[in-house]
């Protein structure tokens, strides 16, 4: 990943370079780049693999590259493109119990690739900003495909402004089963025996609303309304759900969902030196699921060059009604599921950030703007916890 990293760095620092001496024959203007590596570890014991109980551990190495750049259209119009790739890098103690049978089951370890490209113009003259979006995942069981549509529009004052987004999410899921429940001849799902596996399709439609304004030169406002339709095959195939009658199924839940986001986001400047940025959310499904997240992040400024960035997150849900913990769903039940992400539990996440920015550059590199590290500690009632480090790099 460093290595990823610092060459990505030369590359971007070779292309403003490029970019800066030779307008004359570029009209694509290179803007920025932003580079994120991250470690992720986390453990606890209700794997919803294994019905509920077993070892959640996993870890989860990440990087990716974000580039923009810009151009003016005969209008004078702003066009930017943001192109980002991704991939993450896991390892995961519940996958590996899919099949317990074999050394290594589908997905104990796997990649996670994802890019993804923005297009967008903004004119000057009428307030108006438009774009377009597409993007691809893929991962051992799934494959996606994405695009939307944005829109934005300042008011007069140019002090607020609307804005709406429409996306659409094509999925693909592998019908991976549990070893014990897989009739004769089914695949595993590992790499060398996923031949004739059937895929079924999770498709997903959301739009966000949203209006943010400027009250005043301390205080900025916005607040987003999120809704989504899902539907397919919402429930994961290889989930176990065990009965209080001691039978065994795979997890089964309904085949459309219809959430209802609400968020408010502030941000405070208090001063030069110091930015209290704040958010609730409140969320609501017809699974019955309903939950509260309030975010909380300071940014204290001690030098021209050098700020920390404290912060910390907690979400408070109460369950979908299909959910039990294991061996305590009633057979008779036409949906149920044991995962605990989809169960009722409170969670804690806080942690410092540290971010360098010098006129000069850093390490020498005049294009190396910025450097930030974070990192971060979640805790949840179900009794899991994980760690997060990140490093991000910008380039201009």
């Amino acid at each position: 990943m460093k290595k990823l990293i610092l060459t990505a760095g030369i590359l971007c620092a070779w292309l403003s370079s490029q970019a800066q001496d030779s307008t004359k024959i570029r009209k694509l203007k290179f803007e920025e780049a932003n580079l994120v590596g991250s470690y992720y570890t986390q453990n606890g014991n209700m794997a919803a693999v294994t019905g509920g109980i077993g070892s959640e551990k996993l870890t989860d190495i990440g990087s990716s590259l974000n580039l923009t750049f810009s151009l003016l259209d005969k209008k004078l119009r702003k066009n930017t493109f943001f192109v980002e790739g991704a991939i993450e890098q896991y390892t995961s103690a519940s996958s590996d119990q899919i099949d317990p049978t074999t050394l290594s089951s589908a997905s104990r370890t796997d990649q996670h690739i994802y890019p993804s490209i923005v297009w967008t113009r903004k004119n000057d003259q009428n307030g108006q900003t438009l774009g377009l979006n597409a993007s691809y995942s893929t991962e051992f069981d799934y494959k996606s495909y994405g695009f939307g549509f944005q829109w934005a529009k300042a008011t007069p004052d140019n002090n607020g402004e609307f804005s709406a987004k429409v996306n659409v999410f094509l999925d693909k899921w592998k019908m991976i089963l549990p070893a014990e429940l897989r009739p004769p001849g089914y695949p595993t799902g590992a790499e060398e025996d996923s031949k004739g596996i059937p895929y079924k399709p999770r498709n997903t439609y959301s739009a966000s609303l949203g209006y943010s304004r400027i009250i005043n030169p301390q205080l900025q406002s916005m607040i987003l309304f999120d809704p989504s339709y899902q539907e397919g095959l919402l429930s994961t195939p290889f989930h176990r759900v065990y009965f209080n009658d001691n039978s065994l199924r795979v997890e089964k839940l309904p085949g459309s969902r219809i959430k209802f986001p609400i968020s408010l986001r502030t941000n405070y400047f208090a001063g030069d030196n110091l930015i209290f940025r704040t958010l609730y959310r409140y969320y609501l499904d017809t699974w019955g699921l309903q939950a509260h997240t309030l975010n909380l992040e300071t940014v204290w400024k001690i030098n021209p060059f050098f700020s920390l960035t404290p912060h910390y997150r907690f979400n408070a849900q109460n369950g979908i009604r299909y959910y039990a913990p294991y061996q305590a769903h009633d057979p008779l039940g036409e949906y149920y599921s044991s995962d605990t992400d989809l169960s009722k539990f409170t969670s804690h996440f806080g942690g410092l950030g540290m971010r360098v920015s010098t006129p000069g550059g850093i390490l020498g590199i005049n294009s190396w703007k910025s450097m930030e590290i974070r990192y971060g500690i979640y805790h949840r009632s179900t009794a899991l916890t994980a760690h997060i480090v990140s490093l991000a790099i910008q380039i201009k």
